[in-house]
């Protein structure tokens, strides 16, 4: 899948959406291995509810194609045969709830409001309840640069984000003796993400548990020519 036939699809949807001119490359990047089977998709925040029409072209036929929103009018979109939930991100109490009615899902894309604390709180609330595999996709976080959202600040989802590197790095099991932040949300991400990947705007979380282990050293052979 090339960027035009993603853009295509999103030229040709029925309803109105809105997105970045370089996201349809990165999208075909971090999706594409997704289309081969039926998956549960989710967006948060679905606008005009374009971007529905979009990843129901784009996904396999069978794909649950969910979207979060919090304009009560986005209820509308069911009638053409999504899945609509009206919820606040920020709120944890309301990702409990979601995923409680929905299981678990292969991919989260947020598109949502965009401050810290809505992408904090959507990737927090979303990694126990991703597939093996999986993925979380944060949208526009540029904003971690915007004065409109409060930022350049030492707390933006950027440098949120980059900190996740230490943790993934800290399993390396010779660094068991050097103090890294232990808390129960640095625990989650060390043992759950299994890598970041950073593009224009867009942050991608693997979540995978099984590969996410204690790295250590080993020999390919019996006979340990230097020591």
């Amino acid at each position: 899948m090339n960027k035009n036939n993603f853009k295509s699809f999103f030229n040709n949807s029925k309803l109105q959406s809105i997105k970045l001119d370089s996201y349809f490359e990165i999208y075909g990047s971090i999706f594409n291995e997704f289309r081969t089977k039926p998956i549960t998709f989710v967006e948060v925040g679905i606008f005009g509810g374009g971007s529905l029409f979009m990843w129901k072209k784009y996904f396999h036929p069978k794909s649950r194609i969910i979207g979060i929103d919090l304009n009560p009018k986005s209820k509308l979109y069911e009638k053409y045969g999504f899945e609509i939930f009206i919820g606040d991100q920020e709120e944890s109490k309301f990702w409990k709830s979601f995923y409680k009615k929905v299981g678990k899902i292969d991919i989260l894309l947020d598109d949502g409001g965009h401050t810290d604390l809505q992408q904090t709180q959507t990737l927090i609330s979303s990694i126990n309840y991703i597939k093996q595999n999986g993925l979380i996709a944060i949208e526009d976080v540029h904003t971690s640069y915007l004065a409109e959202f409060g930022n350049p600040s030492k707390n933006s989802f950027i440098n949120y984000s980059k900190k996740i590197i230490d943790l993934i790095n800290s399993r390396y099991s010779g660094l068991k003796n050097t103090r890294f932040n232990e808390s129960k949300i640095s625990n989650l991400f060390k043992k759950n993400i299994y890598s970041v990947s950073f593009y224009d705007s867009i942050i991608a979380f693997r979540i995978n548990k099984k590969k996410s282990i204690i790295s250590k050293a080993i020999w390919n052979k019996t006979n340990k020519l230097f020591c």
